[in-house]
């Protein structure tokens, strides 16, 4: 373990390592690090230095802490998922220590264990991917209750009432002032839009399977909707685009539509885009996509049916990359138990059907709904196994690292404690080849995998676990660089990266999965995955405005549309209780018309 000397004191120095920063265009240079008062530093005095925690990194591998911009870690989906899988909980248990909870879960630990999981694994800021603002109290809840991380929540909008009437009337004016009073309201970061136009149907055993399909009582398109909220998140100009769960998710043959779907907002906002940041950020924060894709694994599918399904991984990424405004998530899928859950409550029922699995299916009023189901990844099931190909391909076949990011979609593809397996396979061909000879043969026949040679350094992993992730969701003014002024949060492994063998492919995931040091605000947290203190996390959301009479015109729309909720107006809001160390972005941007619009 690299070596550590003094007390922190406020100041901790981190000496030697090999220093891997994407968004300062540091690739393994040995550096020295300076954190003061839990921010990085250009230095720091004589007499800090004598007093300062000090980390003998020589040899090892630095990088800033891990940023996981999609996981499911709050929330009442979550928690239907640990309540319907009790055989879940014994798998993976957390004891208490002087300074830790007790906690269990494997696919979905409880919020104490999965703080300490990721702290352990050297990540120290999650976003919860999909949050209904009338359930967005209790995912507050969990976020205040879990140790450690800096945390934030994405509010959904894609089956939303008031933002389905509003687009079918052409009312982007009050479709955007509705939305900055709900992030306001319910303490959320940005727009989540899921299967749009599709959930909704579910309430009437129907769904939605093409962009230019209206669905029912409300007559809006997949299309109108998608383009109306990425329209909407420039007009407000929040910090992350438009966060995208394409139609016909899991389905054989979404490759296609997926691909539709990113050319929606395309081009939206581009007259303004030098102004996507705020008063905090610095030029390196600035976002260049308009939309941002959600579990590319799961909306990558070639074939017409299972019978001949097959990758369309190769087809979605040659669009990727021929366009400069698309980022996307993984959703990668490493085999093993997991729990699927997404506000995509039709395809859940699909996934139910296929399978016959316990099941479980929400309806959020005027909002969205859900659905949660037990599943296992095998290596020998001929789709599990094209799925794992999938997860990979649309990382690697995607030319420019700066376009992916690497996630599980926790619970859905894997649980987040894989990403280091999932690492060694972005890393190492051996890895691939290695794993394809246990799996169906549909892993490389039905995929173009086995043909891709193409192995990410160590540089590149800090871009698709750090640097992207904080950049796509507009944090990289402090988060994911240790660069000056940054959060002092670091992580490093016991890699040289001068003799990285990619041949032992057991050792490097040993390594990924338990770094020597997480480094919170400049404290350590945990060695060689022993937590060893347990600080309070952030809680980021976003306060975007409108003008007035704008708001207060839609606001009477809402009170009296509130008739069809069965809570009062007066208990929807999130009061500032339910956040512990909140961090509000202040989005000042006045409401604007766009270009052609």
């Amino acid at each position: 373990m690299a070596a550590a000397t003094g007390n922190t004191n406020g100041t901790t120095i981190i000496r030697n390592g090999y220093v891997f920063d994407p968004l300062n265009g540091i690739n393994g240079d040995v550096l020295d690090i300076f954190i003061r008062d839990g921010k990085v530093v250009t230095g720091l005095t004589s007499a800090e230095e004598r007093d300062a925690l000090i980390i003998d990194a020589l040899g090892k591998t630095v990088m800033p802490g891990g940023v996981d911009s999609h996981s499911h870690v709050a929330g009442a989906k979550v928690n239907a998922g640990r309540l319907m899988r009790p055989e879940d909980h014994y798998k993976s248990t957390q004891a208490k220590t002087a300074i830790t909870h007790c906690g269990s879960g494997y696919t979905v630990p409880s919020v104490y264990k999965q703080g300490y999981d990721y702290a352990a694994m050297g990540y120290t800021t999650v976003f919860e991917a999909a949050m209904p603002a009338l359930e967005a109290r209790h995912t507050h809840e969990e976020m205040r209750s879990t140790p450690i991380l800096d945390m934030g929540a994405y509010m959904v909008f894609g089956n939303n009432w008031f933002i389905m009437r509003y687009l079918k009337e052409g009312d982007l004016d009050r479709a955007a002032a509705y939305v900055a009073w709900m992030l306001r309201t319910h303490k959320a970061y940005g727009i989540k839009c899921v299967n749009p136009a599709g959930v909704e149907n579910w309430g009437w055993a129907k769904n939605i399977g093409a962009l230019d399909e209206s669905n029912i009582h409300f007559e809006v398109t997949p299309r109108e909707i998608i383009r109306g909220l990425a329209e909407v998140n420039e007009m407000l100009g929040l910090p992350m685009s438009l966060h995208l769960h394409a139609n016909n998710l899991g389905h054989p043959g979404n490759w296609a539509i997926t691909r539709d779907s990113l050319m929606i907002p395309s081009g939206i906002g581009a007259k303004n885009k030098s102004d996507l940041l705020w008063a905090e950020t610095k030029e390196n924060a600035k976002r260049k996509q308009t939309v941002y894709l959600a579990h590319a694994q799961f909306s990558a599918y070639g074939g017409t049916s299972w019978r001949d399904f097959c990758s369309g991984a190769p087809d979605l990424a040659k669009y990727i990359n021929q366009v400069d405004d698309v980022v996307i998530d993984s959703g990668s899928v490493p085999f093993g138990p997991a729990t699927t859950m997404t506000g995509d409550a039709p395809a859940q029922h699909d996934l139910y059907m296929l399978t016959g699995q316990k099941w479980s299916n929400t309806d959020v009023e005027l909002e969205c709904g859900s659905g949660v189901l037990s599943l296992v990844y095998m290596k020998s099931s001929p789709v599990h196994s094209v799925q794992w190909a999938i997860g990979l391909e649309v990382m690697l076949l995607i030319d420019d690292p700066w376009k992916t990011i690497m996630t599980t979609d926790h619970p859905n593809g894997g649980i987040f404690t894989q990403y280091p397996q999932l690492l060694t396979w972005l890393m190492s061909k051996k890895a691939r080849d290695d794993t394809a000879k246990e799996c169906h043969k549909w892993a490389y026949d039905k995929s173009t995998l086995g043909g891709v040679d193409r192995e990410l350094s160590l540089y590149e992993v800090a871009m698709v676990t750090r640097a992207n992730p904080a950049r796509t969701i507009g944090m990289a003014y402090r988060k994911g660089h240790l660069g000056v002024g940054a959060d002092g949060d670091v992580t490093i492994y016991d890699i040289d990266p001068t003799k990285l063998d990619l041949n032992e492919t057991k050792a490097l995931t040993a390594k990924l999965s338990r770094p020597d040091y997480t480094i919170k605000d400049g404290r350590v947290v945990a060695k060689k995955g022993e937590i060893v203190s347990v600080p309070d996390g952030r809680r980021f959301y976003c306060r975007p405005y409108v003008e007035d009479e704008l708001e207060k015109d839609m606001l009477r729309d809402v009170k009296d549309w509130f008739k069809y909720y069965t809570v009062g107006f007066a208990n929807y809001p999130v009061p500032d209780k339910y956040l512990k160390n909140p961090v509000a972005i202040q989005v000042n941007r006045p409401l604007e018309a766009l270009v052609g619009r």
